[in-house]
């Protein structure tokens, strides 16, 4: 089974799914007809990947009439956040260490 990151992650890899989440982000709740209008990419194409983002816990989607209105769940970020946290402070920690070697090696 898949963690909650991986599938985060599959998610935000492929271009158009982070184009769509970042106007999303940017733009606040939008319909799929108006994410659809100027992407360059067909409708079923972005309910599909709108259903990844969706699955990945990273949108909600609301239906009004015959329109479905999605938006963004920053809390969907989380395990991103999480990753990030960890390799935050694994980095400066190896980074002083190698500091220190280099230091003692001159």
């Amino acid at each position: 089974m898949r963690s909650s990151a991986d599938i985060l992650f599959a998610a935000l890899a492929d271009p158009t799914r982070r184009a769509i989440f970042e106007r999303l982000s940017r733009e606040g709740e939008r319909s799929v007809h108006a994410l659809t209008d100027h992407s360059g990419v067909s409708q079923p194409a972005v309910s599909k990947h709108l259903a990844v983002l969706k699955r990945a816990g990273l949108v909600n989607g609301r239906r009004a009439g015959r329109e479905t209105y999605y938006r963004v769940r920053v809390e969907g970020l989380a395990p991103l956040i999480d990753w990030m946290g960890f390799y935050g402070a694994f980095w400066p920690e190896r980074l002083d260490a190698l500091e220190d070697l280099l230091g003692r090696m001159d």
